[in-house]
C-alpha cells in the first residue's frame, strides 16, 4: 500500500514513516502544502495522512483539491486541533477519518487499515476474484486454494491489479505505486515487466486464469473477461 504523509513536523514524519515502512507500506512525505499539491496532481496514493496546519497553507485546502480533482485516495486527517468543529469540518470536507495528535502509531496504523478496507475493499480484508484470493492482513495469496509463493512486491502488484480491475495501468504508474514517486524520472521500466511476468507465471502454475493482459504501448490491464 502506498501512503502520502503530509506533515511539516520532521521528527514526527520520520517516526510515522519508519513505523509504516516496517509494516510494509511505501511512504512518500510532503513537508509543505505546495509540495503536497504537486504530488497529489502527479501521483496516485492509497491513503493520504493529512496534517491541517502546514507552514505554507491549510491542509483543508488540500482536502478541497482532492475532492475537486476526484482523487480516490482514502484520507485520514492527523491534527493537533481537537475541537468538535475542526473534526466536523474535516469529515464533512471529505476526510474518511480524523485522528487527534498525539496518537499511538499502532492506532494510526489501525485507522489507516480500516479506512482503506472500508473504502477500497468493501469492508473486508479478503479480496477475491474467481479463483484468486488475497488476505491483506496476512499477505497470503491463494489461487485455487493453493498458496502462491509471491514476494511482497508481487503481492502488492496483484492487489493493485485487483483494486483496479479492467483499468489500463501504465508501467510508470505501477512503478510509482510499488517503488515510489522517484521512479517517475526513470527512462526504463523493464523491472515492471519482469515482476508482471513472474506474477503471471506463478498464477498460471497454480492453474489460474491469464487475466493480466499487456496493452501494447501503454501498460497492463487486469481483464475480468479473460480466462
Amino acid at each position: 500500500m502506498k501512503v502520502l504523509l503530509i506533515e511539516d513536523n520532521i521528527e514526527l514524519a520520520a517516526s510515522i514513516t519508519s513505523y509504516l515502512e516496517k509494516e510494509g507500506y511505501l511512504c512518500e512525505v510532503s513537508y509543505t502544502s505546495n509540495d503536497a499539491h504537486n504530488k497529489l496532481i502527479s501521483f496516485q496514493y492509497d491513503v493520504i495522512l493529512l496534517d491541517i496546519t502546514l507552514p505554507d497553507g491549510n491542509g483543508l485546502d488540500l482536502l478541497q483539491l482532492i475532492h475537486q480533482e476526484k482523487i480516490e485516495s482514502c484520507v485520514v486527517i492527523i491534527s493537533a486541533k481537537n475541537s468538535l468543529e475542526d473534526k466536523i469540518t474535516g469529515l464533512e470536507g471529505g476526510a474518511d477519518d480524523y485522528l487527534t495528535k498525539p496518537f499511538h502509531l499502532p492506532e494510526l496504523h489501525a485507522r489507516l487499515r480500516a479506512v482503506y478496507r472500508r473504502k477500497k475493499l468493501q469492508g473486508s480484508n479478503i479480496v477475491t476474484f474467481n479463483e484468486i484470493r488475497l488476505n491483506t492482513d496476512t499477505l497470503e495469496a491463494l489461487v485455487n486454494n493453493t498458496p502462491l509463493d509471491v514476494t511482497p512486491k508481487e503481492f502488492d502488484l496483484l492487489l493493485y491489479f485487483l483494486v483496479n480491475k479492467n483499468r489500463v495501468l501504465s508501467r510508470q504508474s505501477i512503478a510509482a505505486h510499488l517503488w515510489g514517486d522517484y521512479t517517475d524520472n526513470l527512462s526504463n521500466f523493464d523491472f515492471v515487466y519482469q515482476h508482471v511476468k513472474n506474477l503471471r507465471k506463478k498464477i498460471h502454475a497454480a492453474n489460474g486464469g491469464d487475466y493480466i493482459n499487456t496493452v501494447y504501448g501503454l501498460g497492463y490491464k487486469f481483464n475480468t473477461t479473460a480466462s
